[in-house]
């Protein structure tokens, strides 16, 4: 895992330095054209059909998975890479949020029992969950945002937000027995057509091949990331195992940290420092409730 975390943030350098010379959407399809040539030679090596019975619920998760992707990437070119990576990482809170607050909707009081006695579970640490989350936004953003920064990260906070509906769906898909390198290529595929699409708007750029070298580690990072983040899952035999490894994702957080201020320059003050630490800390305890509420939940993507 903590290599998965490494190499997803040393895509984030590449994606950084890419988007100087490509778009948003251009860097979503090509991620995507690499990510279906390396993810359909895995699943061919595997004996993985790609042959799905769910086509829309595929399709359903690379709509939602591609804005995400989209806006992660246009966060990642207009604000300081650490900033960035951690709002990405919000995900976890919001999935926090989703599964632990609809547990709480669905949630009845058992009959014959004293209702003024009886409440939702996790209510509290919920709350204090997300609201920790916010606090650590509010402080990263506050001493890191330069001008015109603040829609960018709005769209950053989004990235976050929209990568927690993409792996409720990927939960969907995972009960329903998808197996999860057929669902990374669906969404792979998606990412191809819907950046095309918006690349056919949006216009290509002008191509040279010195700054088209940063496109390939784009989609062969991500991919092999991926299959660390699985493989550790997979090898997670016991829950508290299953929650070490979880946890361990963050530590992307702190990669990117490195090399937002070695390689670009970017400055760090204690608020900003502090902030990453809570953030950090609600996803972490936003994992927590993550598995006690769905105790074989997949693993995130990124």
């Amino acid at each position: 895992m903590v290599l998965a975390a490494l190499i997803f943030a040393t895509m984030g350098v590449c994606v950084k330095i890419a988007s100087a010379y490509f778009g948003s959407a251009e860097l979503v399809f090509y991620r995507g054209l690499i990510g279906i040539v390396f993810l359909g030679v895995l699943a061919r090596s595997r004996g993985v059909s790609l042959r799905t019975d769910y086509p829309g619920m595929h399709a359903w998760r690379s709509l939602i998975g591609v804005v995400s992707l989209g806006a992660w990437f246009y966060a990642i070119a207009h604000l300081p890479l650490a900033t960035s990576m951690t709002l990405n990482y919000m995900s976890s809170v919001w999935i926090a949020a989703f599964l632990v607050g609809g547990a709480m909707l669905s949630w009845m009081p058992v009959p014959g029992r004293d209702k003024r006695n009886q409440r939702p579970p996790l209510q509290g640490t919920l709350v204090l969950t997300v609201l920790a989350g916010f606090c650590g936004v509010v402080l990263m953003l506050r001493p890191s945002l330069g001008e015109n920064q603040g829609f960018a990260a709005l769209i950053g906070l989004m990235s976050g937000m929209t990568a927690a509906f993409a792996y409720m769906q990927v939960m969907a898909l995972s009960r329903i027995g998808e197996p999860e390198t057929r669902t990374v290529f669906y969404f792979a595929l998606g990412s191809a057509v819907a950046g095309g699409l918006a690349t056919l708007v949006t216009g290509f750029s002008e191509w040279d091949w010195q700054h088209a070298l940063w496109l390939l580690p784009v989609g062969v990072l991500a991919s092999l990331g991926q299959l660390c983040m699985t493989r550790a899952y997979a090898t997670a035999k016991t829950e508290g195992g299953t929650l070490l490894v979880a946890n361990l994702q963050y530590s992307g957080i702190v990669f990117a940290a490195i090399y937002s201020v070695l390689l670009f320059g970017d400055r760090i003050d204690a608020m900003g420092w502090a902030g990453m630490a809570l953030i950090v800390a609600s996803g972490i305890a936003g994992t927590i409730l993550r598995q006690r509420t769905v105790p074989k939940a997949p693993a995130e993507e990124h």
